[in-house]
Order: structure tokens, then C-alpha cells, then sequence
């Protein structure tokens, strides 16, 4: 997994604005970076009309457009992706992930508040909150800064965010969760595919490699 902090606080506090700053700012520093919003109302990215809306129409479960300077897709899913697993399958190469919302998740969270709004934190007893982010002038055991004050927040982020994590050499999802791995099975998945990869032709200079296994579905027994 990168980095990641989230950015939480109730509705209409100003997290998006905050954040559009951030990023920016974490731009300007030379990192990059990746962004997960959690929308609990659901969303639609495609246009009625489009090629790829009349794909998904038509009863495709999963539509992907290519172009030479992106990408995206619309799938369909059974139940909401964990963002670990969003993050692990398409934010890996970034040097930050940014994540507005998630308020329930294992990230470090920055809590944005603003009087006009709200002056009752909503992570108040989160011990992931590390700062908060408000114009009410509150005191709190975690950092405060200004609600406008995104250079400090930026600064706050890359000390105690990015680097301070340790990144692992191997991230492993099953069944869509995240698994941690000890420090032994680590070491024995990455000696054990690495030097299988060394004899196949093209392989032995990788630098990053993606192994998916997709175990074959038992058989139901027919009945005698």
C-alpha cells in the first residue's frame, strides 16, 4: 500500500476545497498524487448517448475506454469495493493517496470542520485522527490548523504521512481484502516468484510484478 491520509468531517464543511488545494500543493512539491472520494449516494461518470453508455446499456457488466493518455472503467460490482482494494489495483504508483470521506477506515484521518457548519468533530474518539483542519478556533490533543492554511497541512502531510511510511515489497488481496503479511511469508512469496521469473525470457529485470491466481471453482457433484 502508498501512503494515505483521508479527509473527513460532516457535509458541506469544506473537505473538497481543502483538498483541491492539497493535491495542488503536493503537485508543486513534486509528488504524486492519487485521489478516492466515498460517495454514500451512489454516482453515474457516463453520458447518456456515448458509445460507452449505450455498452453498458446493452447489458455489458464492464465497459473500459483507452486513450493514449488514459483510461477508465465502469464495472459493475456485487457490494462497494474496500478502498484498499481500489487503491491496490489502480493507485500503486502514486506517492500519495488522498481520500475524501471514508471516516471508518484504518487511514489517518484529518477532520475538517467549520463553524458555519458544525462545531462537533465527528472522529473525535477515532485514534487514527491526527490533525484537524477548522476556522472555530478549537483546541484538541491532535494538531490544528487553520481551515485555510494548506501550505502548513501539505507540510504536516509529507512529514508525518509520507515519510514516515515504510513501504512493503509485496501487497497481497484476497477475495478483495487485504491481507498483511508477515515478514517470513513475505520474504518466502517474493524469493519463490522472483526466482521462478528469472528463467522465463523478458522477466529477469522486472521491477514490478502483478501475479493474480483465480483458483478453479469445485465441481458440483451429480446426483447418482
Amino acid at each position: 500500500m502508498v501512503p494515505v491520509v483521508s479527509f473527513v468531517g460532516r457535509s458541506n464543511s469544506g473537505k473538497t476545497t481543502l483538498i483541491v488545494k492539497v493535491i495542488a500543493e503536493l503537485k508543486k512539491r513534486g509528488y504524486r498524487v492519487g485521489v478516492i472520494k466515498h460517495d454514500a449516494h451512489g454516482f453515474e461518470i457516463d453520458h447518456e448517448g456515448k458509445d460507452s453508455w449505450k455498452h453498458k446499456k446493452a447489458g455489458a457488466s464492464t465497459v473500459s475506454l483507452s486513450s493514449a493518455e488514459k483510461f477508465a472503467v465502469i464495472k459493475d460490482v456485487d457490494s462497494e469495493w474496500p478502498p484498499e482494494r481500489i487503491i491496490a489495483a489502480y493507485l500503486s504508483d502514486v506517492d500519495i493517496v488522498v481520500a475524501e470521506g471514508f471516516k471508518t477506515s484504518p487511514f489517518p484521518k484529518i477532520e475538517v470542520i467549520r463553524k458555519e457548519n458544525s462545531l462537533k468533530p465527528v472522529c473525535a474518539n477515532d485514534k487514527r485522527l491526527i490533525a484537524l483542519a477548522t476556522d472555530a478556533g478549537l483546541s484538541a490533543k491532535v494538531p490544528v490548523f487553520d481551515l485555510n492554511g494548506f501550505k502548513k497541512i501539505t507540510s504536516f502531510i509529507i512529514k508525518e504521512i509520507i515519510k514516515k511510511h515504510t513501504a512493503r515489497e509485496i501487497s497481497l488481496v484476497v477475495d478483495g481484502e487485504p491481507v498483511l503479511l508477515k515478514p517470513f511469508i513475505e520474504n518466502l512469496i517474493k524469493d519463490g516468484v522472483t526466482g521462478m521469473l528469472r528463467s522465463l525470457k523478458g522477466c529477469a529485470g522486472a521491477t514490478e510484478i502483478e501475479l493474480k491466481i483465480r483458483p478453479k471453482k469445485k465441481s458440483a457433484k451429480k446426483p447418482a
